[in-house]
């Protein structure tokens, strides 16, 4: 993780940076958070599951989901360009987002150290997931000046 001490403008500047140079896919398909007991990991936990967290009580897996019932969410993912400093990311792009769109976001970060390290996992309601798309598209071709 960076250290950054820069102005707001700076700050800016640098995650147009980051984003235009970050490699962006756009999953086919819906996903939602499946959860169970802890103590049914073993039987419960399976290979299309993007992420998986727990608390003292449940697991949590992003799956693909087409249950309506369930609050069904576009995902895309960054994988980032090593050597540049996304310190500040996820908060830079989820504010803008809310201010330009109203939506909210999940994040889930992992690391592939083959890939340049850090990557995320976007997710927003399946309902706007075209406009964000479209936003984030709009970001990464934006001039840096």
């Amino acid at each position: 993780m960076d250290i950054s001490y820069e102005t707001p403008e700076q700050t800016q500047q640098r995650l147009l940076q980051v984003i235009a140079h970050a490699q962006l896919h756009v999953l086919d398909g819906a996903y939602a958070f499946e959860e169970f007991p802890l103590s049914d990991f073993l039987r419960r936990v399976t290979p299309s599951a993007l992420a998986l967290v727990r608390d003292d009580e449940v697991w949590s897996q992003l799956v693909p989901s087409t249950d309506r019932t369930q609050e069904l969410c576009t995902v895309f993912r960054f994988h980032f360009e090593a050597g540049l400093d996304n310190s500040g990311f996820v908060g830079w792009l989820a504010s803008h987002l809310k201010v330009q769109l109203g939506t909210g976001v999940f994040v889930v970060c992992g690391f592939n150290s083959q890939r340049g390290g850090i990557f995320d996992y976007w997710g927003c309601p399946v309902a706007v997931g075209s406009q964000v798309i479209a936003e984030v598209e709009r970001l990464r071709n934006q001039q840096i000046g």
